[in-house]
């Protein structure tokens, strides 16, 4: 008697897992992160490092490719900013550190150095990455990264942001045909 009860309590605890995960199945169906971000494609699987799913994403961009223009892309979700880029070039090799300072437009909370690319800067709420990028603007292309939505004092998003940079920076360099 006592195997039956332990039996139909293992029966009714797989029952109960294999609904819970049946549920949250459905739900993270319904709810998707982008394949592109700003014109960069992307695996969905990366950016679900940075962001929470969601069902109504949009993009403000202003950023031309071709015309190797500083320009802004903002992504949202449910009408609220979450990824904020800002696409630019200049002649020389920028600073980044200089750039992070609390005072800059690119300002990055508690910004370290990170060893990839040809300058990144990664902070608890964004991030800055160069590289070598000659086009009709400047020799060298930065991508900066603002999470808005993300606390500054708060460290525990930097690995994802870094994570998130490591394959959305070098895709990025890729869609610009650098000369």
């Amino acid at each position: 008697m006592n195997v039956r009860v332990r039996r139909g309590l293992s029966g009714a605890a797989t029952a109960l897992m294999l609904g819970l995960s049946a549920v949250s199945c459905a739900d993270s169906a319904e709810q998707t992160v982008p394949d592109r971000i700003c014109g960069t494609r992307i695996d969905p699987d990366v950016t679900r490092q940075i962001v929470h799913p969601g069902d109504a994403w949009s993009e403000f961009n202003r950023v031309e490719r071709a015309e190797a223009v500083t320009a802004p892309c903002v992504l949202l979700s449910d009408k609220k900013p979450v990824l904020d880029f800002r696409f630019w070039w200049t002649e020389d090799k920028p600073d980044l550190m200089y750039l992070a300072r609390p005072e800059s437009i690119s300002r990055v909370s508690q910004p370290r150095r990170v060893d990839f690319a040809e300058g990144a800067v990664m902070g608890t709420d964004g991030a800055l990455s160069t590289a070598f990028c000659k086009s009709s603007s400047g020799k060298y292309f930065t991508l900066t990264l603002r999470m808005p939505q993300v606390t500054p004092v708060d460290g525990s998003h930097r690995k994802d942001i870094e994570n998130f940079m490591r394959v959305y920076f070098p895709a990025t360099v890729k869609t610009l045909r650098c000369g």
